[in-house]
């Protein structure tokens, strides 16, 4: 053995290094107490919890184990400022610094969350969140916009849930950024350019009717963005419903407050955004079974009134008929008188027999006439009430057919998507060499970028 070999320094296993941290965190600090904001909080479905500890310049990752969990008289919430009770590790798996926490307590709101509500209370006393200034959501919109990151799993989410429930209205995305500094004037910025295009002459597409306002869920960190106050007036002004899909179900930021509806998910906010196709068109079939079967009755009734008036016709006809008859019967019971009386009354008899003859051939002239004009007047109104019920079931399917995105195609416009079906909106997205393809009015039409 050569003599440097002993002042070689000792080469550890991993494993064995963080085992010899952890001894020596435990014997220098554990049991230990820190006090600092919750970031990041999450509950496993085994119950188990997982957080940061944080203050301005540090942070250290936590888990709370379900048997101190239940313990806890509280729900922690990021931005809360407690102080927390347990053991300084070494997490082996990933060789990061781990406190195992074995109890909880409040001390505090902790800065985020007081300046939160501070902003909550402010913009309350102004009327911002006022009920009253709450606008319901059209059920048919003309366009939907969609203000969200490009990028993001929201976007996705969104398109996905439109494509499946109303496929027949535009979609109309204006890109931001949802996290990070600057996030929240990105956002402006977008929202104000979206309100452009709810106007009537918007040159792009028809008029948006009602504007998403999603990303996915975070910590409080994460969506503090959607906390700031510029952004909270902007949303105040939209023009048309605003629907904000922001995190998960228990997020809560100023922008929900703001906002028309607060859906509790992106996907949730594109479901509310329109009826689904399917409700609007079992509605009209719905309508065009009853128009179909307010017809047919319409036709029975006529018919049957026609029955009834050729009935009565005919039994007056029958009654006129009849007294008629008597009538001759009498006169051949005067004729069989002695012969004497027939020179005197032949002549009578002859006019008689010529009335009788014109006045039952008139009657039944008239009764004919009248039977005509009661079939023509059956038929010109079954013709017009068929033309009116055709004409409401046109113009039904005329206004369905107005907000078919075919419609902006033929104009020109064109649909262009990467390889996965990703929509290009910027220059910036194409690169020379890429193939795209190009969904017109009457198909696809799949190009390459040259430069």
């Amino acid at each position: 053995m050569h003599a440097n070999d002993d002042l070689k320094p000792r080469a550890w296993t991993v494993s064995a290094l963080c085992r010899a941290v952890a001894d020596t965190l435990d014997a220098q600090f554990n049991p230990v107490t820190v006090r600092g904001e919750i970031s990041g909080f999450s509950r496993a479905a085994s119950g188990h919890c997982y957080f940061s500890i944080k203050d301005d310049t540090g942070q250290i990752r936590c888990a709370m184990f379900r048997r101190a969990a239940a313990l806890m008289d509280f729900a922690p919430r990021d931005g809360e400022l407690v102080e927390v009770r347990g053991r300084l590790g070494v997490y082996e798996a990933r060789g990061d610094l781990q406190m195992v926490v074995e109890s909880m307590e409040r001390a505090g709101q902790g800065a985020l969350f007081e300046q939160f509500l501070r902003l909550k209370a402010k913009l309350e006393a102004e009327g911002l969140f006022d009920p009253a200034h709450k606008r319901a959501l059209p059920a048919q919109p003309r366009a939907i916009g969609v203000v969200t990151s490009l990028g993001a799993a929201a976007w996705h989410d969104v398109v996905t849930a439109l494509q499946r429930r109303v496929p027949h209205i535009p979609v109309l995305m204006v890109p931001a950024l949802v996290q990070g500094a600057g996030a929240a004037a990105t956002l402006v910025q977008a929202l104000q350019n979206m309100y452009a295009l709810t106007a009537e002459d918007n040159p792009l597409s028809p008029p948006v009717d009602v504007i998403l306002l999603v990303r996915g869920g975070g910590s409080m960190e994460d969506l503090w963005s959607f906390n700031d106050e510029t952004l909270a007036r902007c949303i105040a002004q939209s023009p048309v419903p605003l629907i904000c899909g922001l995190g998960h179900e228990t997020d809560f930021t100023i922008a929900d407050f703001v906002a028309d509806v607060r859906a509790p998910t992106p996907t949730a906010a594109a479901e509310m955004a329109a009826t689904d196709r399917g409700v609007g068109l079992e509605a009209l079939s719905v309508l065009e079974d009853r128009l179909a079967r307010g017809l047919q009755r319409q036709q029975d009734r006529q018919a049957q009134c026609l029955d009834s008036v050729a009935a009565r016709l005919g039994v007056g006809l029958a009654r006129q008929q009849d007294l008629q008859n008597q009538r001759l019967s009498a006169v051949a019971a005067r004729l069989s008188r002695p012969q004497a009386m027939l020179g005197q009354h032949s002549q009578w008899l002859d006019r008689l027999a010529n009335g009788l003859q014109t006045g039952v051939q008139n009657r039944l002239t008239e009764a004919g006439h009248r039977l005509e004009r009661l079939g023509d007047r059956l038929s010109f109104n079954q013709g017009q009430q068929v033309q009116q019920r055709a004409q409401r079931l046109e113009r039904a399917a005329l206004r369905l057919s107005s907000v078919d995105p075919h419609r902006v195609l033929e104009r020109g416009y064109a649909w262009l998507s990467d390889e996965r079906g990703q929509a290009l909106t910027h220059a910036a997205q194409f690169q020379p060499g890429q193939s795209v393809r190009a969904t017109l009015a009457d198909g696809d039409v799949p190009m390459t970028v040259k430069g």
